[in-house]
């Protein structure tokens, strides 16, 4: 008995410290600086190297259909260079698809995870584009998202989770969603 009662205390420490060291992961990045266009940005535990989901608009300040979410680096690790994806990056890892629907809204989703959808709206509340995900059928603004990656290859990465991290845009509640994909 008394060795099952230890067993448990230590699988629960451990547990909390795994998620104590997640949290600081994430915490330990630095945020990038926020923009008029960007959306949300995405930070993996690889490195603090960020992609960085900015709404894509022409000269006149519309946004451009055909194309309306730019992905690109901020490159922390050389220097915060900003730099364009590669071919292979917005091909299979870090591009974005869309899906034009009624109202001037966009389904989009990662070209890497088709499973997490996310919709790119004016909100009613400001009159700005976000980025909006879905948790027990409520709305939340997407800010960051967090992908916790232990080992595997660039091709298939071994991802232990990823977290969605948001607000209301109400009542401005914090949000995290985390989730193995």
């Amino acid at each position: 008995m008394y060795q099952k009662i230890v067993s448990i205390v230590v699988a629960a420490f451990l547990l909390y410290a795994n998620q104590s060291l997640a949290g600081n992961i994430i915490d330990s990045f630095p945020v990038p600086k926020t923009g008029p266009k960007q959306l949300f940005y995405l930070q993996r535990s690889t490195n603090s190297n960020t992609i960085i989901c900015a709404l894509n608009t022409d000269v006149k300040g519309q946004i451009i259909k055909d194309n309306p979410v730019h992905v690109y680096w901020i490159r922390y690790d050389e220097g915060d260079e900003k730099k364009e994806l590669s071919y292979i990056q917005q091909t299979f890892a870090y591009g974005i698809t869309h899906e034009s629907l009624p109202n001037g809204v966009f389904k989009l989703h990662f070209v890497s995870y088709k499973k997490q959808v996310f919709y790119l709206k004016c909100s009613l509340r400001d009159n700005q584009y976000k980025v909006y995900f879905l948790l027990n059928n409520k709305e939340f603004v997407l800010q960051k998202l967090f992908v916790r990656i232990d080992g595997g290859s660039f091709w298939v990465p071994n991802v232990i989770y990823m977290e969605l991290l948001g607000r209301d845009e109400y009542s401005g509640k914090a949000i995290s969603y985390k989730f193995k994909p």
